[in-house]
């Protein structure tokens, strides 16, 4: 038996074949969305996903702004942070952060999704949000997929 092709090939950042894709948000649910987001980011659709690598795609939502929410969570959900300073416990709900961008609100939740380290923040930086249809991303050559087809 030829035991050279059960071989694990570890991919690095040079080898890792990044692309770019478009993800269409409009009337797709948050959470659902955002988890697929953040699989894409990581990589885990590639065969070759290596967990120490950034070797997911460049993802670009557009109609961010038509996300859906079911129920009262644009209101009753609650996203809390701390300023430092004693006293300094902020709240927040998605309402008002969509309100203020909806990068911040797609930030927010696939950040929860993805590692807790300097490789997190890092793949955080490959996803681009988008009120609209238009982007500034055109000359990467996106393609679109449709994000219902991925589990």
């Amino acid at each position: 038996m030829n035991t050279l092709s059960y071989k694990t090939v570890s991919i690095n950042k040079a080898t890792a074949k990044k692309e770019w894709v478009v993800v269409d948000a409009n009337g797709q649910h948050l959470g659902r969305l955002a988890s697929k987001v953040a699989k894409l980011l990581r990589g885990k659709y590639k065969p070759s996903f290596t967990p120490h690598v950034d070797c997911g795609d460049n993802v670009v939502i557009i109609n961010a702004d038509k996300v859906v929410l079911t129920g009262n969570k644009w209101t009753d959900r609650i996203y809390l942070s701390y300023t430092g300073y004693p006293g300094g416990q902020r709240e927040t709900n998605p309402a008002r952060l969509q309100k203020k961008g909806s990068d911040r609100l797609f930030r927010k939740v696939v950040k929860g999704m993805l590692p807790k380290n300097k490789l997190g923040d890092k793949i955080l930086g490959n996803l681009h949000v988008y009120d609209g249809t238009e982007h500034k991303h055109e000359a990467q050559q996106p393609k679109t997929i449709d994000i219902n087809l991925l589990k």
